[in-house]
């Protein structure tokens, strides 16, 4: 019988992140030559970043990942379920297997951090399309609005000439959205009340309403992307959509990141071009999501008008800013992290 090679193994240093996506990651470190040939296995420990002092729970047995040992780099993806935006803590070991079922393994590599990227493209569009099947039929609406305190429009004419200027998007939604935290832009709404066509008479952000005609936002010069769709641990569910003058800098932004949208057909937001003299345009939104429409360029409120809602309440517990998606809903989750 063969004798065991039971000398130490060298630690793995130069650890290698790349290809970092929402929800996988190539790993790869150097060993001397001597390990490459004897290891069998690769223990790999993740865990989220909670502090600077990353200390694991067992430096001398593997805590997530046992590989047979690959080619470097390699590819860690699907059972891990990693989230998107989230900041990881890493090392790895190198181990070889003994005759007994026992593993000799060389010490931890230093510990190594990073962070997972954005939903891609292919990820939002499985968000689209679980979207369309939720929007209902479309209903027709005239004008875009956006509800605030006395105090919001008392600056934005006092210290913003009167324009409603773009703000950066909060991270409510799903967490790999792309445009959370890094697009600006005004929100408005546009959904109606069943009964009356008209926006609802209470609104959680505010007893002053602006109003704005639907055609100066939506309109054949503007590009419509589809940003995200959540909720709330409640029943009903947000659409996110982005309106962007064609051309602008948030037109840019979305078009290689965000599914673009045809204005004229889709299940959230369409615009059909009067048909002859006299006719209006039609204007419709989805009847059964709740829509967010993020325009990125700065309104003037002389484009609309300032009222005061005729509910007589506001509703103010129900505010969606930073609010998290619920990670169990089986309606709005895909399967790459919330």
């Amino acid at each position: 019988m063969a004798d065991v090679d039971t000398s130490p193994l060298s630690t793995p240093h130069n650890i290698q992140i790349c290809e970092v996506s929402c929800d996988s990651f190539r790993i790869g470190w150097d060993m001397i030559p001597e390990d490459t040939a004897r290891a069998t296995h690769f223990f790999i420990d993740l865990s989220r970043k909670e502090s600077s002092d990353v200390r694991f729970k067992h430096r001398d047995v593997p805590t997530k990942l046992v590989a047979k040992a690959v080619p470097l780099p390699m590819a860690v993806r699907g059972h891990w379920f990693l989230s998107p935006r989230t900041e990881y803590c890493v090392a790895v070991q190198t181990a070889v297997r003994q005759p007994d079922g026992d593993y000799l393994v060389s010490e931890w590599s230093q510990v190594v951090e990073f962070c997972t990227g954005d939903y891609a493209m292919d990820h939002l569009q499985q968000l689209l399309d679980k979207a369309k099947d939720s929007a209902g039929r479309l209903l027709k609406f005239s004008v875009f609005y956006r509800n605030q305190h006395p105090d919001y429009f008392h600056h934005v004419r006092t210290e913003c000439g009167g324009l409603m200027r773009p703000a950066l998007k909060d991270n409510s939604g799903s967490h790999g959205s792309p445009i959370n935290a890094k697009l600006s832009g005004v929100f408005l709404s546009c959904n109606t009340e069943f009964d009356t066509g008209l926006p609802p008479k209470d609104s959680p952000y505010g007893p002053l309403r602006f109003q704005i005609p639907a055609g100066l936002l939506l309109n054949p010069d503007t590009c419509l992307y589809f940003a995200d769709f959540y909720c709330m641990y409640t029943a009903y569910h947000y659409v996110v959509l982005v309106l962007a003058p064609s051309g602008s800098e948030g037109d840019s932004f979305c078009r290689s990141r965000l599914p673009m949208l045809d204005i004229s057909s889709n299940p959230f937001l369409t615009y059909i071009a009067a048909e002859g003299p006299g006719e209006e345009a039609l204007f419709c939104h989805a009847s059964d999501v709740i829509l967010e429409v993020l325009f990125t360029e700065p309104i003037h409120l002389d484009h609309g008008n300032v009222e005061q809602i005729s509910g007589h309440h506001q509703l103010m517990s129900l505010t969606t800013a930073n609010a998290k998606k619920d990670p169990s809903c089986k309606v709005c989750n895909i399967s790459v992290g919330r």
